[in-house]
């Protein structure tokens, strides 16, 4: 498990890469403000892309997915460094956009290597996965703060070769899990049969609504620390706290899988919707808050807004067949991150359009769909 945990962290770091070097990118070619909503933009819908093909032709279940995460290690390493030679706006998305395809064979390809090695407790080790993909989509904060004045390609050069490094650590020491399930073979129907079982459906549904808040969040919380320094006049070292903020993430999802042996994953899935609901409703009102309080309250809300993921993930491999558990969590991971790409960009519109943190209720109708998606999930006897 530790190996599959680095190796999660390693090849998702590539995510937000492109996210941490905005400034600079917008700076040297001359782009918009938006462009962060780009970027992001850019990632999730070559995820999207990635995650349909890969589901569509049951690719991590009929090849063995410790082979499909090393090839998809390299080859989004590879795009990922190609960002750093793009010259205009189209190119640098281009670039981001082939990075995200191939995630989709990092990210749910990761947790269904680790369901083939958990047939019980799956969801105190998707705690220990998640929690690698938020402290990877973090790291390139964390990399750009301490990179200090070194050329903002730094940033993009070194998660590519922490990508890469990933993928040869797991290929090399980590085989397929025992509890693999007989490949399925190629069956378009297969998504739909999985979403015919009510418990995947609530389980899907409501991890849908808890996309919908996730990274819009992440995107933006540099954009909520600058504008707090903006209206406050306060100094913050920016890229720290937003890999501080994002981070803290990576802790929670572990603490939420141990949780999850004792009271189940729905306690855990319930809880951290309704707390970060909350943090949604209170955003406006922080802005004008001391400094520590609201450092505080974004930290708190960076560690509700992901702990349940892993936890929905468990539901939703729980509930799916044993023969297309990465089917499953890969469509469920496409339309989820298809979420995304609207609501990070219906809240990029509102907020270069007016500016005011009251925008930022618009992450609030997922919390609220995705608790009314759960409440319907039948759990059996038993945490």
């Amino acid at each position: 498990m530790p190996v599959i945990v680095f190796s999660q962290f390693a090849g998702t770091s590539l995510w937000f890469a492109g996210n941490a070097v905005v400034p600079d990118l917008i700076a040297e070619l001359g782009l918009l403000e938006s462009t962060v909503g780009y970027i992001t933009m850019a990632v999730q819908a070559g995820f999207i892309i990635g995650t349909l093909v890969f589901a569509i032709l049951n690719v991590a279940d009929r090849i063995s997915p410790v082979k499909v995460f090393l090839a998809c290690s390299f080859l989004g390493a590879a795009f990922n460094g190609l960002t750093i030679f793009g010259g205009s706006f189209t190119e640098i998305m281009s670039a981001r956009f082939l990075t995200g395809f191939f995630l989709a064979g990092i990210y749910p390809v990761g947790m269904k290597i680790a369901s083939d090695w958990h047939k019980e407790g799956l969801g105190k080790a998707l705690g220990y996965l998640v929690g690698a993909l938020v402290i990877g989509t973090a790291f390139p904060h964390f990399l750009k703060f301490a990179g200090g004045d070194l050329p903002w390609r730094f940033v993009l050069i070194s998660t590519s070769v922490i990508s890469f490094s990933g993928g040869l650590t797991l290929f090399f020491t980590v085989s397929d899990g025992p509890y693999k399930g007989k490949a399925g073979s190629f069956r378009p129907s297969a998504l739909f049969t999985l979403f015919r079982d009510k418990n995947f459906r609530s389980a899907a549904f409501g991890y849908f609504g808890h996309m919908w808040e996730l990274y819009t969040f992440w995107a933006f919380v540099p954009v909520m620390l600058a504008y707090y320094v903006n209206i406050s006049g306060v100094i913050l070292n920016i890229p720290l706290w937003s890999f501080i903020i994002i981070g803290i993430g990576g802790i929670s999802c572990a603490v939420g899988g141990h949780l999850s042996l004792k009271i189940g994953s729905k306690k855990v899935a319930f809880n951290s919707l309704l707390i970060s609901g909350l943090c949604c409703l209170l955003i406006p009102f922080l802005f004008q808050a001391e400094v520590w309080l609201f450092i505080a309250f974004l930290m708190i809300w960076g560690i509700f807004v992901i702990s349940d993921s892993p936890q929905f993930s468990a539901m939703v491999a729980g509930s799916a067949d044993r023969s297309y558990v990465a089917t499953g969590l890969t469509i469920v991971n496409s339309l989820g991150f298809a979420i995304t790409i609207v609501s990070i960009q219906l809240v990029t519109l509102l907020w270069t359009s007016f500016e005011d943190g009251s925008i930022f209720w618009v992450m609030l109708a997922g919390p609220l769909f995705g608790l009314i998606s759960v409440s319907k999930f039948k759990t059996k006897m038993g945490p």
